[in-house]
């Protein structure tokens, strides 16, 4: 497997607060790589990271399509193709939708802008029949849309979201894994941590489940949602069946 994101031995946390130990991780080149785990596990953190934003790394060896980005500025990580929509969206709420997307190709041409933000309407035709309303007039799942939808502006290699679900209504939450699902499918590495363990692992390839800073179990999606310990802890039941089988 052509491995596009490689992170060992990482070891991050808050000041002296030492939140993740030793963690590896791996996702190839158009694979859907799911993080796992109970709140306050260390999810959120590991992706923050990777982008370098709003925490201390401690230690790591972190390489992107072959490059070493350990010691990158979160500018520098986008620059590469690394692209990461935190929890919460994080959106302009004042501004319009244009111009949200418009601010996710900050480091690109205006014409290369131009024609990412057209080709984001034409995957989110909500996000263009509401171009010219502010974020914050928009429902929860068109929110999460915009997020995704200004990432995707920056021409990203490997995406990482953090709980994309959160706060969206069952039906909404299918559409939003839908549209990571195609996004996979089309060539554009995942790494998703979320809550969702049934429906993350229906479409996820492979999976990492974090317990207390530290790997705990890892392995492909559907062997994890078989494994006992996990459908005990993280599902409840006899997992539900992956799409196409």
């Amino acid at each position: 497997m052509n491995e596009r994101l490689v992170v060992r031995d990482l070891d991050a946390g808050y000041g002296r607060l030492q939140i993740l130990r030793g963690i590896s991780i791996e996702v190839g080149a158009g694979e859907f790589v799911a993080v796992l785990g109970a709140n306050g596990a260390g999810k959120t953190t590991l992706l923050r990271a990777i982008s370098r934003s709003e925490v201390r790394v401690m230690k790591a060896s972190v390489t992107f399509d072959g490059h070493d980005i350990s010691e990158l500025t979160t500018e520098g990580i986008v620059a590469r193709g690394l692209l990461h929509v935190p929890e919460g969206r994080r959106l302009f709420t004042e501004l319009t939708v244009e111009d949200n997307l418009r601010l996710g190709g900050f480091l690109r041409s205006k014409a290369e802008v131009e024609a990412s933000v057209a080709t984001v309407y034409d995957r989110f035709p909500a996000l263009a029949a509401r171009k010219r309303s502010v974020a914050y007039a928009l429902s929860g799942g068109e929110q999460q849309m915009l997020a995704i939808g200004r990432a995707l502006v920056a021409k990203p290699t490997l995406l990482m979201l953090d709980e994309p679900s959160t706060g969206l209504a069952p039906r909404v939450v299918e559409s939003i894994f839908a549209i990571i699902g195609s996004l996979r499918e089309e060539g554009t590495s995942i790494l998703l941590v979320e809550q969702n363990a049934r429906l993350t692992l229906r479409y996820a390839d492979r999976a990492y489940i974090i317990e207390h800073g530290e790997i705990a179990l890892s392995g492909k999606a559907s062997e994890l949602a078989n494994d006992p310990r996990v459908q005990s802890i993280y599902l409840g039941a006899t997992a539900a069946p992956r799409p196409g089988g």
